[in-house]
């Protein structure tokens, strides 16, 4: 196979699997948010949900630091695979 072909293909999954990656961390802040606005309409515990928004804040901060690192990673990729189409 063509070094440029087999590379192509590299950098198009390597964009995939972290778009992939990215709408995970999204998906997983909204499921946390709907969690704790169920436990305010069901009129839990205060301190659980005080607990549940400090584990919400923790984690925004983990998965925004990951949506962020998977944004320029798909970027910098995206850029490489607009070279390599040039070349191909």
């Amino acid at each position: 196979m063509d070094p440029k072909i087999k590379s192509l293909k590299i950098k198009t999954g390597v964009v995939k699997r972290t778009g992939k990656e990215k709408l995970s961390y999204r998906k997983e802040a909204d499921q946390q948010r709907n969690k704790i606005e169920k436990m305010k309409q069901e009129g839990k515990d205060e301190a659980d949900i005080k607990k549940m928004n400090e584990v919400r804040r923790r984690r925004r901060g983990e998965s925004g630091f990951h949506c962020l690192d998977s944004e320029s990673l798909i970027e910098k990729e995206f850029v490489f695979l607009l070279c390599l189409i040039d070349l191909v």
